[in-house]
């Protein structure tokens, strides 16, 4: 089962598409994070999901959020997809799994590896999470869609 809203968002360290080592306690703070876990680079899947949150990326920033990308394909894949897709956020290499693991987002149907979204405020805690294997733009409309009422609710507190 995967993490639950209002648990702390693990921390970890990865690489991104660029070779450059990703921290997720860098940001938290500072921002909000869409963390995405997708199956695999240039699947039409994923490829749909990315475009997707490429296409809302900059409003995504003005509610203050930072996207993320997590597969296990290595960076250099990562790089041409990100060009593909025309991704400015990061796209990280988990080729060991261990991110996965963290944040125990299970295979579907025991093959496939999932695909999960997770929104984490900026307290580093998990405000929202969204598991669909065949709905990828879903998980772009969910992750806006939370992001304004978390920036609604931040902004009155």
């Amino acid at each position: 089962m995967v993490l639950k809203v209002g648990e702390k968002a693990p921390d970890f360290e990865a690489k991104d598409q660029y070779g450059n080592r990703f921290r997720l306690s860098s940001i938290i703070g500072k921002r909000n994070v869409v963390l995405y876990f997708y199956p695999k680079d240039f699947t039409r899947g994923c490829t749909i999901e990315t475009r997707g949150f490429s296409s809302i990326y900059s409003e995504l920033n003005e509610l203050g959020a930072e996207v993320v990308g997590v597969s296990s394909d290595d960076e250099t894949t990562h790089k041409m997809f990100a060009e593909k897709c025309g991704a400015k956020f990061p796209l990280l290499s988990d080729k060991d799994g261990s991110i996965r693991k963290l944040y125990d987002v299970k295979p579907t149907l025991g093959l496939i590896p999932g695909r999960v979204t997770y929104v984490i405020d900026r307290e580093g805690k998990i405000a929202y999470v969204f598991e669909s294997q065949l709905s990828p733009m879903k998980h772009v409309e969910e992750a806006k869609r939370i992001l304004s009422e978390l920036v609604e609710k931040q902004n009155r507190a």
